[in-house]
């Protein structure tokens, strides 16, 4: 990890600075699984191709296999006349040759019969008489054909490592034969919950002053699909060392530490000083340039990332997918992200913003392609179900201006 601060606390970094110093060396192990458990996992090596795909010359279309020095010169004015002289099966090695001034009829995706090297479509052909096919329109050599390796040749990288598997990468690999892939186990993260006012969801009745944890479940959410596999680590009250003694239980088994509440600076902080205790490195920052979630400490503890995310829900959840998610995907070998959804939109309003912190506005978007800012307190969950997605203000920016177009980044 660079630029490693040990236990320097409060060290406020940018959001670009995290995302591009923050490099935990933790890797989640490798596991084999069959192709239908494939999709989204990601690839811890690459996979080549044992032999060339599809492996033989095939038709792209209905039509007739030909020499294309027969049709040259041909035009619906002046058509040229071929002898059929066999047909070609779906499945079959084909039973007959092309020679000059002959065709063979050809399905979509059969065989390319020897001494052929092109088809011509059936829409520019007639069947004038038994046994003789009539062609208006000349061809090329290689069109509609493709060759034996024109997916892919011998030795040719089929999938690459670090990308997420998707289905068009499962049918690549199925057509190559291989039915099962080495890849990253899903890295596991085990979040806790602090503070003595938060409470498991399913308590049916609150006590004044208490909260039930709806930050965990969110952030499992997000976990997952960053390609995690969260574990429930349970709420920790405010106790001096119940913290510490909880994470270094589940130090051995995780991959991740994810901490929510507990990281705002104050008296009853014990967050900085239990994660500094764990192990070297210790402390990257303990502050992050961004609104809502200033007070987000990340880490990197006896090998161990450890992320501790701001007490209000949804700066929690804000921090998390700008920053905990790529920290999860680097961890489970993801090098190549997925893309995320977004639309151009224009703002409805100015937004304000201070240079050097980078600000995240959940937005609503309108059918006419209007992004309206979505209001309210950091404690509020109902801002992010409301929206339809978020802009970021970045940090050189002194705000924007009503009318401007925007990126809109998309819940799915």
């Amino acid at each position: 990890m660079a630029d490693a601060v040990g236990r320097e606390f409060f060290t406020t970094r940018t959001v670009a600075e995290a995302l591009a110093g923050f490099r935990p060396r933790r890797r989640a192990g490798t596991e084999t699984v069959p192709l239908g458990d494939a999709l989204r996992r990601v690839p811890s090596e690459p996979v080549t191709a044992p032999y060339p795909l599809p492996g033989f010359a095939r038709s792209t279309v209905d039509g007739y296999a030909v020499r294309a020095a027969d049709t040259y010169g041909v035009s619906e004015g002046l058509p040229g006349y071929l002898t059929v002289t066999g047909a070609v099966l779906m499945g079959a090695e084909p039973a007959t040759a092309v020679t000059p001034g002959t065709a063979v009829t050809m399905p979509t995706g059969g065989a390319l019969p020897p001494g052929a090297d092109a088809i011509v479509m059936v829409e520019y052909t007639a069947e004038v008489m038994p046994g003789t096919v009539e062609v208006v329109r000349p061809v090329a050599p290689g069109e509609g054909v493709v060759r034996a390796d024109e997916d892919a040749k011998p030795g040719a990288e089929i999938v690459h490592a670090g990308r997420p598997l998707r289905p068009q990468d499962l049918g690549m690999l199925a057509a190559a034969g291989v039915t099962s892939v080495t890849v990253r186990k899903r890295p596991v993260v085990t979040i806790f919950s602090t503070g003595d006012e938060v409470v498991p969801p399913d308590t049916a009745e609150l006590k004044p002053g208490q909260v039930r944890d709806a930050t965990a479940s969110a952030l499992a959410a997000l976990v997952t699909d960053a390609g995690g596999a969260p574990v429930f680590g349970g709420i920790v009250a405010d106790d001096p060392g119940a913290l510490e003694k909880a994470l270094r239980e589940a130090l051995p088994a995780s991959d991740v530490l994810l901490i929510s509440a507990g990281s705002s600076v104050g008296a009853r902080d014990e967050t900085a000083n239990a994660v500094g205790r764990l192990g070297e490195p210790g402390i990257w920052c303990h502050g992050l340039a961004i609104k809502p979630g200033k007070p987000t400490l990340l880490a990197e503890c006896a090998g161990v990332p450890v992320i501790g995310l701001p007490g209000n829900p949804r700066s929690a959840l804000v921090v998390f997918r700008l920053v905990g998610t790529p920290v999860v995907r680097l961890v489970g070998g993801c090098t190549v992200p997925p893309p995320e959804p977004s639309v151009r939109a224009r703002l409805s309003r100015d937004l304000a913003s201070a240079t050097g912190r980078l600000d995240v506005v959940q937005v609503k978007v309108s059918g006419d392609g209007v992004a309206a800012p979505v209001f309210g307190l950091s404690a509020l969950l109902s801002v992010l179900t409301a929206a339809d997605g978020y802009i970021v203000i970045p940090e050189e920016a002194t705000g924007l201006d009503a009318g401007s177009e925007v990126d809109v980044i998309l819940y799915a």
